[in-house]
């Protein structure tokens, strides 16, 4: 089927309904993709989590395992792994350090916490920033267009 129409056939109001189907497919897509990244997001965070979890399991596993091959080694083979007047210092040393690394980590992670949050608060500073910035211009958009309407209308009948 050839289509006749000409391109001055073409009214305004057809291309105003051409481009909001236009925006109206794009804005579609655009949410199409972002729901399917929704959608897949908790699964995603749950395998993470628990692939660090595993790391952890794993880790400590072989701690206890490394401790108790030299446990049993130092003990079974009358081989005096440490000396008794440096066991004491070494006991309240690592203690110190363990406790100044374990507050370390607390402190860090409070801090990423926090900056978490605040970079979810911007976010939503900036969509009410975005919904501020859209009703303006479409305000301002439809001010314009009655601007244009009027001044068209007096120039239809001026002639």
């Amino acid at each position: 089927m050839v289509d006749n129409k000409s391109k001055d056939d073409i009214t305004p109001t057809t291309r105003s309904t051409e481009a909001a189907n236009l925006y109206d497919t794009v804005k579609q897509n655009y949410i199409r993709i972002l729901d399917e990244f929704t959608k897949a997001h908790p699964q995603y965070t749950q395998s993470v989590s628990n692939l660090q979890l595993d790391y952890f399991a794993a880790a400590k596993n072989t701690i206890q395992n490394m401790v108790s091959a030299q446990k049993m080694l130092a003990s079974h083979g009358n081989v005096p792994v440490v000396t008794p007047p440096y066991t004491d210092e070494f006991v309240k040393q690592s203690n110190e350090i363990t406790e100044n690394i374990v507050n370390a980590v607390r402190i860090n992670n409070q801090l990423t916490v926090n900056a978490i949050n605040a970079a979810a608060e911007n976010f939503r500073t900036l969509n009410r920033t975005i919904e501020s910035m859209t009703e303006f211009n479409t305000s301002a958009a439809k001010a314009w267009n009655s601007f244009l309407t009027a001044q068209q209308q007096q120039f239809l009948h001026k002639q």
